[in-house]
């Protein structure tokens, strides 16, 4: 295997080449128009005969197929291999230090020995900013749990609104002792949160020694400091227990790590089907509806860097049994797969427009709710609303740019041709459609969206998050490894947690999903634009744009990686300081 530096080398050279069509050429970007619409319409027409679309790679929508279109998967995985070998370099490095080790962990008899597990192992090789400070030193914490909604993974948790109905019913005294009021004045004044998984009891179950139940939880704006702080989670698996944190530490603690794990697997599942399928959906529909000379395919591909190789690596490591899937997750890979599907399907994670940025977490009361107070922090929205600006302003540069009006938008048969196939045969879901796409806002918003999706989006819950922050241990295992309990009074929580070879093991494959190697190059957010060869092809302002869109992310990250905890112990109302979304650090396309 080459040296790190040199597969590192070999990434950077990879990266600064776009994927090029093969019949394109060096001809600036123009708009359809009807003097041009002739000849590119037969190019276009070429084009569909050699991209076509097949069978859903790991479920959910169409993959790409023809020879052109399993031309881009080959070229796409090549990418993708390139990149988890460089990472498995190091990755292996660390499984080996910490496999001879392990003296140190004290047989995981405790909590507070699976800390130990990152101390000189991981944290400044394979994680490109190490644990999350106060992760590892604060995980009892109810806050630090609580939090975790609103970072780590911010796709569950939804406000009930209030008159609605409560999804269970936990006993009045102590939902008063813990919160001061009642729930059901709690939910008059829109202070209830909800997270369900419990959905996923109806998918399969692994069958070896993994567990897990399918949790749903309360969670809350308390009415004394304004906290978002949990209140109950319920198993939902036989005896149904409730547990609050009135019950015994132990008891508690181990109602965290079961509702954990449930949502660490709804992250990836949710990230895997929201991000890839629909960019994915997209993506194809554009390639396959607009000239490789249309500026807004030229975008598409940029953004799509590599996309392709991703799909296939999942179906032949995460899902067959005895794939990675199984080994870590309460769930086997077959569920997995048929989760994302349902996820994608049913719009939960697939609908395009009812989950643009702010457009969900409104949806969803985290953001702009006028029945209940606001959350006083919400680190995702802080750190995610700067980037998601950023681009909205890029692509208004880009858009107005390009169409002087909105009737320039209407007029543009590729456009319009795009909706159609993207709601045809691409299957993308709550996708514009050829009669709404009649402004360039729309536009605008559609292709902020979509590098929202590839960027932010994604990489919040996967890549170097993972071992970071959303899958650290003890808090954030993937399953249970001792049968989910039918009454409380556990005591010796250590038990219900993997042993110290399934813990390494696991660690390692959170590992690989992380890029250390590519943060500060121009394969960061930063350079989410900062493709010469696209730009020279470009009007000058694109690349005024872009420059504009470099500075702020570079005085953004330095926000990000200056960021610590205040005098009360908290960063961004968290006992853990969380630089996930640090646009240096962060790649700006998909990867696995």
């Amino acid at each position: 295997m080459k040296p790190v530096h040199l597969l590192a080398a070999s990434i950077a050279t990879v990266a600064a080449v776009p994927i090029q069509p093969l019949d394109k050429r060096l001809v600036f970007y123009t708009v359809s128009n009807p003097l041009l619409q002739v000849v590119r319409s037969v190019d276009i027409a070429a084009k569909c005969l050699l991209f076509s679309y097949g069978p859903g790679t790991g479920g959910g929508p169409p993959s790409p197929a023809g020879v052109q279109g399993l031309a881009h998967v080959e070229i796409d995985k090549a990418i993708t291999n390139a990149e988890i070998a460089a990472q498995a370099v190091i990755d292996f490095s660390d499984r080996t230090v910490a496999n001879a080790d392990t003296a140190k962990l004290n047989g995981l008899q405790t909590l507070d020995d699976y800390t130990k597990l990152y101390e000189g192992n991981w944290g400044s090789t394979s994680a490109p900013t190490g644990v999350s400070p106060g992760l590892l030193t604060n995980y009892t914490q109810d806050l630090s749990f609580s939090m975790q909604r609103l970072s780590t993974n911010p796709y569950a948790v939804r406000r009930l609104a209030p008159g609605e109905i409560l999804p269970f019913i936990v006993d009045d005294l102590i939902v008063e002792s813990l919160a001061g009021k009642d729930l059901a004045t709690l939910l008059s004044e829109g202070r209830l949160f909800y997270a369900d998984h419990s959905g996923l009891k109806d998918f399969e179950t692994e069958e070896s020694a993994n567990y897990a139940g399918g949790c749903d939880a309360y969670f809350y704006i308390s009415p004394a400091n304004g906290q978002f702080l949990p209140l109950a989670i319920r198993t939902n698996y036989q005896s149904n227990l409730i547990y609050t944190p009135a019950d015994t530490s132990d008891d508690w603690m181990l109602a965290k790590i079961m509702f954990n794990a449930d949502d660490l697997f709804m992250a990836q599942f949710y990230h895997f089907s929201g991000s890839h399928f629909v960019s994915e959906a997209i993506f194809q529909a554009a390639v396959r509806t607009l000239s490789e000379e249309h500026p807004v395919l030229a975008i598409l591909r940029r953004l799509m860097y590599g996309a392709f190789g991703i799909r296939p690596l999942a179906a032949n490591v995460l899902f067959p049994v005895g794939g990675i899937i199984d080994r870590h997750f309460g769930y086997s890979g077959r569920a997995a797969e048929a989760y994302s599907t349902y996820l994608y399907e049913s719009g939960i994670s697939g609908a395009v427009q009812n989950n643009y940025f702010k457009t969900n977490l409104k949806r969803r009361g985290l953001i702009d709710f006028v029945g209940g107070p606001a959350l006083t922090h919400f680190p995702f929205y802080e750190d995610a609303l700067p980037l998601w600006n950023a681009t909205h302003t890029f692509m208004t540069a880009l858009v107005n740019t390009y169409y002087a009006n909105d009737a320039a938008i209407v007029a543009d048969n590729e456009i319009l041709a795009w909706m159609n196939e993207a709601n045809g045969p691409a299957e993308a879901v709550d996708f514009p459609t050829k009669a709404t796409m009649n402004s360039r806002a729309m536009l605008i918003d559609l292709l902020t969206h979509v590098a929202h999706l590839v960027s932010t989006a994604h990489h919040v819950v996967n890549t170097n998050a993972l071992i970071t922050a959303g899958a650290v241990l003890p808090l954030n295992p993937g399953a249970l490894f001792k049968p989910i309990p039918t009454a409380k009074g556990a005591t010796t929580i250590a038990d219900y947690l993997p042993p110290v070879d399934k813990c390494i093991a696991y660690i390692f494959n959170t590992g690989l999903f992380a890029r250390p190697l590519i943060a500060g190059t121009d394969r960061t957010i930063v350079h989410m634009f900062d493709d010469p060869v696209m730009l020279v092809r470009m009007k000058p302002a694109i690349s005024t744009a872009n420059n504009v869109f470099k500075v702020t992310m570079e005085a953004r990250s330095a926000v990000v990686k200056n960021r610590g905890f205040d005098s009360n112990g908290l960063s961004q109302g968290m006992p853990f300081v969380w630089k996930t979304l640090d646009p240096d650090v962060a790649p700006w396309s998909l990867t696995v």
